[in-house]
C-alpha cells in the first residue's frame, strides 16, 4: 500500500498542468487521499475530504492565515482604489529610485530580502509595491510573482532571525548537541538552493534576462494587462498602511515572543498587523474625504471577495497536506531515501527526498518535520556534518515548496502579485530547477569532500 501513498499528490499534479483547474486537482486529490485511508471506501473517501478541510479551521493558525489573505484584497482595494498605488508608482519613477526597468526590479528584490522576518509580510509588501512598477515597465506578473516568491522563503532561510530559525532550532536540539544554535547557523554556507536561488534573482533583476515560459509571460504583456485602478493621488494611501503592516509585524512577534522576536508567532503577529493596516487605511481614507463609510464598507468587501478563489485554494491545499500527513505520504518518500546509500551521495539524496516531500505534500516546513529527525541521526551515524545534513533538508524543502502547485507560499506569491497561479508556476519552475541541479551537484561534491 505504501506507493500508493504518492498516488494522491501525483494526481493533483497532473490535473493541475493538464487541465489548468487546480479546485479540482486538489478536490479530486483530497478525496482520493482520503479513499486510501477509509479502506478505498469512496463514500467514506468522500465523507472524509468534507470532514478534513473543516478540520484546517481547528488549528488557530490556519485559521489567521486564511483571515491575513482575506484582509490582503481589502489593503489592496484600498490602495488601488484610492489612487496610492498609482501615486506611489509616480513617486519612485519620477524620483529615478525606479524609473528603469533594472532600478524597479532591484528595488522589488531588496524589498522581498529585507523583510525575511515573516514570509508572507515579505510576499505581500514586495508583491503590492511590485505590480504598478512592473506594469509601468512592460514587465509581467509572472516575472514579479517569481521575484517575490524566490526572494521571501530562501532568504528567510539564510538569514534565520525568525521563525525558521527557531523552528529549525527546535527540530534540532533533541539530538544531544553541544550548541545545537551552531548546527543550525552552520548550514548558512552549505545551504546551495537558497544561496543559488537569490544569486539567480538578482543577477535577473540586473541583466534583464529571462528564458523559457517567463520570455513568453513578458512577450504576453501589453496595456491590457495592466491593473487598473485611480489616477494618482497621495502617495501615503499606499506607503503609511504598509509601514504600518510591517512595522505592526515586527512589534507583534517581539511582544508574542516575550521580548524574543524570533519566538514570536508568526501567524497572530500577520493578522494583527494586517487588520491595524487595514483599519488605518480606512480611517486614513476616511479623514481625507476619499471615500464615505459606506464606500469603504463596500471597497473592503470588494477586495475580499476579489481573494476568495485563492483563499478556497489554500483553504484545499492545507487540507490536503493534512490528509496526505495522515497517509503517509512524506514518510514514505523520506524512508525510500534512507534506505542503504553510499555516505557520500547522503547530502545530495537529502535534498532529492526533501524536494520530492516538499513538492508532493505542498509545504516546506512539514517537510522539515518529517526528515530533520531522518536527517541528523543518519548524519551521526555516517559521520556527515550535522549542519551539512540540515542545510540539504532546508534548501530541499524550500525547492519542492518553489516547483509545487499546491504549495501554500506559491499560492500567496501569485496573489500579492496579481499573477495566474498556474503561471506563476510553470513560469518560476525552469528558474527552480536550474539552481536545483546546481545545488545536486554541491551536495554530490560537499559529500564526497565531507566523509
Amino acid at each position: 500500500m505504501e506507493p500508493l501513498t504518492l498516488l494522491p499528490p501525483v494526481v493533483a499534479i497532473a490535473i493541475a498542468i493538464v487541465a489548468r483547474n487546480v479546485y479540482a486537482a486538489l478536490i479530486v486529490a483530497i478525496v482520493l487521499s482520503e479513499t486510501i485511508i477509509a479502506g478505498f471506501n469512496p463514500g467514506l473517501g468522500a465523507l472524509g475530504a468534507i470532514d478534513q478541510t473543516v478540520a484546517v479551521f481547528e488549528r488557530a493558525g490556519n485559521t489567521r492565515i486564511l483571515l491575513f489573505c482575506l484582509l490582503i484584497g481589502a489593503l489592496i482595494a484600498f490602495m488601488r482604489d484610492s489612487g496610492g498605488v498609482a501615486a506611489m508608482a509616480r513617486g519612485l519613477i519620477n524620483s529615478g529610485f525606479a524609473k528603469t526597468r533594472r532600478r524597479a526590479e532591484l528595488a522589488v528584490a531588496a524589498t522581498g530580502s529585507a523583510i525575511f522576518v515573516e514570509t508572507n509580510v515579505s510576499l505581500l509588501s514586495s508583491g503590492v509595491l511590485g505590480r504598478p512598477l512592473y506594469d509601468a515597465h512592460g514587465l509581467s506578473r509572472e516575472r514579479l510573482a517569481y521575484i517575490i516568491d524566490s526572494t521571501s522563503a530562501p532568504i528567510s532561510v539564510i538569514l534565520l532571525i525568525n521563525g525558521w530559525g527557531a523552528y529549525a532550532l527546535t527540530l534540532v536540539e533533541p539530538y544531544g548537541f553541544e550548541n545545537a544554535a551552531s548546527v543550525v547557523i552552520g548550514s548558512v554556507p552549505w545551504n546551495f538552493y537558497a544561496l543559488l536561488t537569490l544569486a539567480i534573482v538578482f543577477f535577473t533583476a540586473f541583466s534583464g534576462k529571462v528564458f523559457g515560459p517567463m520570455r513568453m509571460a513578458d512577450k504576453r504583456v501589453n496595456a491590457d494587462t495592466a491593473e487598473e485602478g485611480a489616477a494618482p493621488s497621495k502617495a501615503i494611501y499606499m506607503w503609511l498602511p504598509l509601514l504600518v503592516m510591517v512595522g505592526g509585524a515586527l512589534v507583534f512577534m517581539f511582544w508574542t515572543g516575550k521580548g524574543n522576536i524570533i519566538e514570536g508567532s508568526g501567524s497572530q503577529s500577520i493578522l494583527w498587523s494586517i487588520a491595524l493596516a487595514v483599519a488605518v487605511a480606512a480611517v486614513l481614507l476616511r479623514i481625507d474625504h476619499v471615500f464615505t463609510s459606506d464606500q469603504l464598507q463596500n471597497k473592503a468587501f470588494q477586495g475580499i471577495g476579489e481573494m476568495v478563489p485563492m483563499v478556497t485554494v489554500l483553504l484545499l491545499s492545507i487540507a490536503l497536506g493534512a490528509s496526505l500527513r495522515e497517509l503517509g505520504t512524506g514518510d514514505y518518500v523520506a524512508a525510500m531515501a534512507a534506505g542503504t546509500l553510499p555516505p557520500m551521495t547522503v547530502p545530495a539524496i537529502l535534498f532529492i527526498a526533501a524536494g520530492l516531500t516538499s513538492f508532493m505534500t505542498g509545504t516546506s516546513w512539514g517537510t522539515y518535520g518529517i526528515l530533520v529527525p531522518i536527517a541528523i541521526p543518519l548524519a551521526q551515524a555516517l559521520g556527515i556534518p550535522p549542519s551539512l545534513a540540515l542545510a540539504a533538508v532546508l534548501g530541499g524543502g524550500v525547492f519542492g515548496d518553489h516547483c509545487s502547485p499546491i504549495s501554500d507560499t506559491t499560492l500567496i506569491a501569485s496573489v500579492a502579485a496579481g499573477s495566474d497561479h498556474l503561471s506563476h508556476v510553470r513560469t518560476q519552475l525552469p528558474y527552480a530547477l536550474m539552481a536545483a541541479a546546481l545545488a545536486g551537484a554541491m551536495y554530490l561534491a560537499a559529500g564526497a569532500l565531507a566523509i
